[in-house]
């Protein structure tokens, strides 16, 4: 299984990793633990490099989180309302989750960017409520970066762990990484199904 998910991974090529972490912070529900987690495996049987698969993967990160910082940033309160409104459901996500994050980003300020960035809560998120508040479009990048860069070193970094653990049972990091794969679908389907604004629950 680890021979499949590596020749997928290394048909994609390093620019097909970035376009695949970009469209991660876009729209879900592609997981990056479950891209980085691939392009681990290639790693480690030598098709690249960590560094290399670092900086697509840091690349693409930013990219995607920029798209969400524009749109804040250039749209604002007025015009990003009713976007919400009318695509929330696809992202389930409504107004009050971005009043939310918005206030949780003005009481910590900008480091919060970083800190979230490299951690599985808010990862994405943040980045809208940085561009309607019109933080630094340089900082943004920057934070963006150095927290996306240490969120990717610790998902790849441990699946070459895992993978040198248990290299003689392949099975369990491709399992890892299909399961990751097949519950952030699963997840984001139920999500969808059962979501509701919240004037209607």
């Amino acid at each position: 299984m680890d021979h499949i998910i590596v020749s997928i991974v290394e048909r994609l090529g390093l620019f097909g990793i970035a376009l695949l972490m970009a469209l991660e912070n876009i729209f879900p529900p592609i997981p990056s633990e479950a891209i980085m987690g691939s392009a681990a495996l290639a790693i480690e049987r030598g098709t690249f490099t960590f560094w290399e698969i670092l900086a697509v993967g840091t690349a693409g990160t930013l990219a995607g989180n920029y798209v969400w910082f524009l749109i804040g940033d250039k749209w604002g309160y007025e015009r990003l309302g009713p976007f919400i409104d009318r695509w929330g459901r696809w992202l389930t996500l409504e107004w009050e989750d971005v009043e939310a994050a918005s206030h949780f980003f003005r009481k910590h300020g900008h480091w919060v960017v970083f800190i979230l960035r490299a951690t599985p809560v808010m990862r994405t998120m943040i980045s809208l409520p940085a561009g309607l508040a019109h933080m630094n479009a340089f900082k943004f990048c920057i934070f963006t970066a150095a927290g996306a860069a240490l969120w990717n070193a610790i998902l790849i970094g441990g699946t070459q762990w895992l993978a040198r653990t248990f290299g003689e049972s392949g099975w369990v990091v491709s399992g890892v990484v299909i399961a990751t794969i097949v519950l952030s679908v699963i997840g984001y389907v139920w999500r969808l199904m059962t979501w509701k604004p919240r004037a209607k629950r």
